[in-house]
């Protein structure tokens, strides 16, 4: 069966904005290649899109935990009722369902956070007292090691919903991150962007994940064609880190990797959810392939699990 004959791909995805600007992305991607190429997009509701009874609950006191944003999409898939899903992969979990696989990436954006506020430029312009929404413990983590003297919120919801409710004054800034911004050309409710350095990111934090049944090799050679090779080793080796770690959302860490001329370099910090404790590790090897880029991850995970106290990761 030549990648010709398939003449139609059902893609799932969330029916938020940013979501469909995704799945966009990826349809214009295919096209490309397929002008000729029928796609219908499946809109699928997912738990994370349910909004809770008080609105405001964390992510990581959820059921469910990152799972809540692909778990019926993922289903879908395995059910046969789509072809292959799109995430962002900072939402998905470490360890994913028998028979799916997450290996085909579009370009990563921009990893970095940014800072909104209506009144501040920046974390160390808010005065004392000042109230930061966010539903990432890990933003959460690093702002009280900065500023522990600042009060911290949880603030839920979709992209324009942050905004607004930022915008009504129910928080003094917020924190997201600056992919999903550019993406929907809200930049200019940027007050500024946090360095990596200063904010490491979440695994996979800007870039965009396409999951397929391993078995449908039509659809995964298809896939083949938009796939971005360095985002997909740096994602790997991100992920394996936080498999090693903590496969859930409960646990502050940040993971970033960068790759140059074969060489990769990975750091990835563990925090106490009060920003107290902080572990960090790094290192730069020679990755050419998915396998590498694993080990390498999984290598500077191993050595952290073994210096973080076990109370931080549960």
């Amino acid at each position: 069966m030549t990648n010709k004959s398939l003449k139609k791909l059902r893609i799932g995805t969330r029916g938020s904005k940013l979501a469909l600007v995704q799945v966009d992305m990826v349809s214009a991607l295919l096209r490309q290649h397929r002008p000729d190429l029928h796609i219908e997009i499946i809109k699928i509701l997912t738990s994370g899109d349910w909004k809770p009874a008080d609105g405001e609950t964390r992510l990581s006191e959820t059921e469910g935990g990152k799972g809540q944003f692909s778990k019926e999409i993922e289903q879908a898939l395995l059910d046969g009722d789509i072809d292959c899903g799109v995430h962002s992969m900072k939402d998905m979990e470490s360890f994913l369902p028998e028979g799916l696989a997450l290996d085909h990436m579009l370009p990563r954006e921009d990893a970095r956070d940014a800072f909104l506020s209506n009144a501040y430029r920046n974390i160390r312009d808010m005065p004392s007292g000042a109230v930061i929404g966010t539903s990432s413990v890990r933003r959460q983590a690093v702002i009280l090691e900065k500023r522990p003297d600042l009060v911290l919120v949880p603030l839920r919801g979709n992209v324009p919903t942050r905004i607004e409710k930022l915008r009504s004054g129910k928080v003094d800034a917020t924190l997201l991150a600056l992919a999903g911004l550019r993406r929907l050309g809200l930049e200019h409710e940027i007050a500024s962007i946090i360095e990596i350095e200063d904010m490491l990111p979440a695994a996979g934090q800007g870039a965009v994940g396409i999951q397929t049944r391993t078995g449908d090799l039509e659809t995964r050679h298809l896939l083949n064609r938009i796939h971005c090779v360095t985002t997909g080793l740096c994602v790997k080796a991100e992920r394996a880190a936080l498999a090693v770690l903590d496969g859930s959302c409960h646990t502050p860490i940040g993971a970033y990797a960068t790759l140059a001329d074969d060489r990769m370099h990975l750091r990835v910090i563990v925090y106490s959810p009060d920003g107290k404790q902080k572990y960090e590790e790094s290192a730069t090897r020679d990755v050419r392939n998915p396998e590498q880029a694993e080990n390498l991850g999984h290598k500077i995970g191993r050595v952290l699990k073994k210096r973080v106290d076990p109370e931080i990761i549960r």
